[in-house]
């Protein structure tokens, strides 16, 4: 049986986002030890040379010269954007606060894809994508600190995550899918040297967070990569929702890894998340079958 085309974009989101969340996590441990720009160059390196060898082995290196179309270009930079100011806010607002923050990412996305590509936006739909930011809310549970003046950089991450993700249906049919994922990964590697060598003292790296940043490197191109098909194969009405199960990942991760317990409202916003999702997927069945039967009807 085949999968529909949103299912597998739902479930690229998902994974992505997992994946996502494991680099993030490297990062976090290795931090412990080493400078944030070394790490991101270090974690750049290891990505862009994974990215690469995969590239070559299958046989798309003649595309390279098509990493710097201007839409995935674009698409760097707006990372590298939303990279920054969720790393510089870190440093100022409780995570808890920042993540609360940016994951209005979703939103910003529904409604630039009904304001600029005519995507339609009804009112359940839009009602859901508000269910899953307050289900977003009860995991991250902001306190006080979200009122920092440097909320305003978690608000710039969320717009331009939504504005990369806006983009990725503009780039080129055709171009590879690791190639517009070699062109992100190449700016962000290139933000972590220029920022290690204009702001910090770098340090000898221990074998811990070599292997930490490998593994961070090799997430990262899995989680970009699937990131770009998400958007280039789904529509961003459908799949844009499930970037809230990102919240979902990190309490996994922070239980595992950090020994953070999520309490009752954790919970029960992973299970509004959750259904919020699981509507999205029956309004999206239900709408494919309105217009299989309108088809039929009408002879198209």
């Amino acid at each position: 049986m085949r999968i529909p085309t949103n299912i597998r974009a739902i479930l690229a989101m998902v994974i992505s986002m997992g994946v996502f969340v494991t680099s993030d996590s490297c990062m976090k441990l290795a931090l412990q030890h080493a400078p944030l720009f070394q790490l991101m160059l270090m974690r750049g390196i290891a990505s862009v040379s994974i990215c690469l060898t995969l590239i070559l082995a299958l046989g798309q290196g003649p595309d390279l010269r098509r990493m710097f179309n201007g839409w995935l270009v674009g698409r760097g930079l707006l990372e590298v954007v939303a990279n920054l100011s969720f790393t510089i806010a870190l440093g100022f607002i409780a995570i808890a606060d920042l993540t609360a923050i940016a994951q209005t990412c979703p939103l910003f996305v529904l409604l630039g894809a009904w304001a600029f590509r005519g995507e339609k936006l009804d009112a359940p739909r839009l009602g859901l994508v508000l269910l899953g930011i307050v289900g977003a809310l009860l995991v991250a549970q902001p306190g006080t600190g979200a009122v920092s003046p440097f909320a305003f950089l978690a608000f710039i991450t969320a717009v331009a995550s939504a504005a990369r993700d806006l983009m990725t249906p503009n780039v080129p049919r055709g171009m590879p899918p690791l190639v517009a994922t070699f062109t992100v990964l190449v700016l962000l590697c290139l933000t972590g040297l220029l920022g290690t060598l204009a702001f910090e003292t770098q340090v000898m790296p221990t074998a811990r967070d070599v292997m930490l940043m490998a593994l961070a490197g090799a997430t990262g191109v899995a989680g970009h990569f699937l990131l770009y098909m998400t958007y280039r194969i789904g529509e961003a009405r459908s799949v844009a929702p499930f970037m809230y199960t990102l919240t979902i990942w990190a309490v996994f991760s922070g239980l595992i890894l950090f020994g953070d317990v999520p309490n009752l409202l954790a919970v029960s916003g992973m299970v509004l998340v959750a259904l919020a999702g699981l509507a999205i997927i029956w309004l999206d069945g239900r709408q494919r079958k309105a217009d299989a039967r309108l088809a039929v009807e009408t002879g198209a």
